[in-house]
């Protein structure tokens, strides 16, 4: 899988970005700024100044995380070397834009979810992280603010407006594919049904529940809470199942980022 998404990410490059004067940020970025102003490949750049980044991730973060992101852009540093002779998909700025930016992000979501990085300024992020009183994502903000300003002066202005927009198109879509579409959610219920309430939920659903047994602040009184975990596709069927019951119910839905282990997996019902 970090093998896959090094190589969208690569196509993302060769193919939409790069040919229409588009950029990414971080090390990435950086790379398309000094392969545009030298003539040097692409993959070149990317290779060599992630290599610091190599060691800094072994020695801060570990083996395995080092090894998978050596992996990542070795395969990525390669391809766009072997890409770059390709045709463009497109030449309509907004276009590139938007689709270079979904393969960008799914190739990076891919890279990140399976252990690997394919850009070393998040490590250096996490480095000064813990050395200033900046969170990782203002560091890496401020990192990639420098790069799409630089841009602004080596490409055009609106190169740069449209390279920020496709940032943001693959962050969105590094979100999508670290969480999917079926994203998982916790909820808490009380009512005076609790009892024929998650019994609802098992038959009608074919969810797990816990009851979790807390006290009213103001009153005194014990109460028992339902415990379960849904899909993001599901949220609508338990609130009526929830309504149809007790339409005074107290809900309280949040997401989750990760759900491991117990008998999550939804079961058929019939």
């Amino acid at each position: 899988m970090i093998i896959l998404g090094a190589i969208m990410m690569a196509v993302g490059l060769e193919l939409f970005i790069v040919p229409n004067q588009l950029l990414d940020g971080g090390i990435v970025g950086i790379s398309i700024i000094a392969s545009h102003l030298t003539g040097l490949g692409l993959g070149i750049y990317i290779f060599l100044l992630n290599i610091p980044f190599f060691f800094i991730g072994y020695k801060q973060i570990g083996k395995t995380f080092a090894l998978s992101t050596v992996l990542g852009i070795t395969v990525l540093s390669i391809c766009t070397i072997f890409l770059h002779p390709v045709e463009r998909f497109t030449s309509d700025v907004l276009l590139a834009t938007v689709f270079g930016g979904i393969i960008l992000g799914t190739g990076i979501g891919l890279v990140i979810r399976y252990g690997g990085s394919l850009d070393g300024s998040e490590i250096l992020a996490i480095l000064f992280n813990r050395r200033t009183i900046f969170s990782v994502g203002e560091i890496i903000m401020f990192i990639n603010l420098l790069i799409f300003t630089v841009a602004g002066f080596v490409f055009t202005w609106e190169q740069a407006m449209y390279s920020v927009l496709v940032y943001y198109i693959a962050y969105k879509t590094i979100d999508v594919v670290l969480t999917g579409f079926d994203e998982s959610k916790a909820v808490y219920i009380i009512s005076d049904d609790v009892d024929e309430i998650g019994q609802a939920i098992i038959d009608r659903l074919g969810r797990g529940v816990t009851f979790l047994h807390g006290e009213g602040a103001y009153t005194g009184d014990d109460k028992k809470v339902i415990f379960c975990v849904i899909t993001r596709l599901e949220e609508a069927k338990l609130k009526t199942i929830v309504e149809d019951i007790d339409n005074h119910a107290f809900i309280a839905i949040g997401n989750i980022a990760e759900v491991k282990g117990g008998r999550f997996k939804k079961r058929n019902i019939h």
